[in-house]
């Protein structure tokens, strides 16, 4: 048996030269294409192309915590040996995060990791950071994440399904302010601390459910599935229906 797979179109949201692209399915009727596109404009303040469309979660809300066991000691690594053209793509990267509010400059903590750079395919760098001894000294958060068979098995009995990726999830949910300076991590071009969640910190996955069933969770296997970052919009009727629901979503983003 084959899938189906819908033929998408980009649509740009942006004005003049500034591109704001998302893709819609061409199998719907001309009169109801024109009504999405006009209520995605409409909506289009929720969505963040660069990182500076990121406004982040309220730390009323949620932030990530490090607690740790009082009988661990801080650990200061040493800074590794980098190439020096991987030291620069570091420094890029970091300038590109410390400039989109991700980053604090750091002097005297008590623990200290380094930058473990991932190669991707377009030529670029992930900068993640070796937080093993950090993690060690912290408990574990046994908020559980969800079983995707039963998001799948819930999917089966609706036709109508909107996408959706959280542009860097992790980032908009903030560090605990006094949990800043224990993520500290080590460069040729100077310390810094995340102010935001970081990708490799321990229980981030659990702190982001929390954030996520808080935000939904009288629509979870309703009108959405939530698994991790990504998120589906799904209605079983009408086109119409559809765009109720994606209202009802988009005013709870905006909200937050």
């Amino acid at each position: 048996m084959k899938s189906h797979r819908e033929e998408m179109e980009i649509i740009n949201l942006g004005v003049g030269e500034e591109r704001k692209e998302i893709k819609v399915g061409t199998d719907m009727t001309t009169p109801v294409r024109d009504e999405l596109v006009v209520f995605l404009r409409n909506y289009q303040d929720i969505f963040a192309w660069p990182y500076k469309d990121m406004l982040g979660l309220n730390l009323d809300i949620v932030q990530h915590r490090l607690p740790l066991n009082p009988s661990c000691s801080p650990v200061k690594q040493k800074l590794r040996r980098m190439k020096p053209e991987m030291s620069l793509k570091i420094k890029e990267e970091v300038k590109k995060q410390f400039d989109a509010g991700f980053l604090a400059v750091a002097r005297y903590p008590e623990w200290v990791a380094n930058i473990v750079p991932v190669p991707k395919k377009d030529g670029k760098v992930r900068m993640c950071v070796d937080y093993r001894d950090l993690n060690r000294a912290s408990p574990k958060d046994n908020f559980p994440l969800p079983h995707i068979n039963v998001h799948v098995d819930n999917t089966t009995n609706f036709s109508l399904f909107s996408f959706m990726d959280r542009f860097s999830g992790y980032n908009q949910i903030k560090m605990a302010p006094e949990d800043m300076e224990k993520t500290m991590f080590v460069t040729l071009w100077g310390t810094f601390c995340y102010k935001v969640m970081s990708f490799g910190l321990k229980n981030v996955g659990a702190t982001y459910r929390w954030a996520m069933v808080a935000l939904f969770h009288d629509m979870m296997h309703k009108e959405i599935e939530v698994y991790v970052d990504d998120m589906i919009s799904k209605s079983s009727r009408t086109e119409e229906e559809h765009l109720v629901n994606l209202r009802k979503l988009f005013e709870r983003l905006r909200k937050y």
